[in-house]
């Protein structure tokens, strides 16, 4: 059985965490979180190049289910700079690189020119957010949430698929998350933020099963993912009306 006990320092909300709380160190040599949190997607570009590279599609795949899990917690901050940047990245390169990657018989020497294409406009749209004066401190909370809920949204693929070890440690990773962004659920809405600790502890019991029940966790998830959800959307709307 999981353990319930919450703990921060787990995954790349832990690692981002950390970074951003080293207050010893000399702050022209800090990055906010914003810059922080883009750039840890970037190795999920380099492992999937590094798979095509080797015509490994099984490793480019899970590589970039890794980059497109990453890219959901901090995707708002790129379309929140520069919007055509943006959809160069999610509605060029990272729809033709999925679709390539899906399909039975990928060509590899394409798909490996559009993730290389990728890398550089994903660096050059590093560099510019990183000269940008910090957005309101409602958009780091955004991306927290979005990067807590990215371990969750993980789970109804894995038990689609059948793969209930994947589904136990995403659940696990968003369990061992939650601690660091309860307080912003709470805040939006108390009952909201009951009924999912109630809902986590009944998850966590329907995965125990050597073959747990797809569908039934799956609607077990996808209720908690509605009131998370909907406080993330009031956070989203406060952030939007400051700007």
């Amino acid at each position: 059985m999981m353990q319930r006990a919450r703990s921060i320092a787990f995954g790349l909300f832990a690692t981002l965490a950390t970074v951003g709380s080293l207050s010893q160190a000399p702050a022209h040599a800090q990055e906010r979180f914003e810059v922080t949190s883009i750039k840890a997607v970037r190795p999920t570009i380099v492992n999937t190049i590094g798979a095509l590279e080797k015509r490994d599609v099984a490793g480019a795949r899970d590589a970039f289910d890794a980059y497109d899990s990453l890219w959901n917690g901090i995707e708002m901050y790129v379309s929140t700079r520069n919007k055509e940047a943006y959809d160069i990245i999610e509605h060029g390169f990272q729809a033709r690189i999925s679709k390539a990657l899906t399909g039975a018989s990928p060509d590899v020497p394409v798909v490996l020119a559009d993730a290389k294409a990728m890398l550089v406009k994903f660096d050059e749209t590093v560099a510019l957010i990183a000269k940008e004066p910090a957005l309101n401190p409602l958009y780091d909370d955004i991306a927290r949430l979005r990067i807590v809920r990215a371990h969750l949204r993980e789970v109804p693929p894995a038990l689609k698929a059948g793969n209930f070890g994947k589904a136990r440690k995403s659940f696990e990773a968003f369990d061992q998350n939650w601690d660091s962004i309860e307080d912003l659920i709470k805040a939006r809405n108390a009952d909201s933020y009951v009924a999912i600790e109630k809902g986590m502890i009944d998850i966590e019991k329907a995965l125990e099963p050597e073959k747990p029940d797809a569908d039934k966790v799956t609607g077990m998830v996808n209720a908690i993912m509605g009131l998370y959800n909907a406080a993330l959307a009031e956070v989203v709307k406060e952030a939007r009306s400051r700007r």
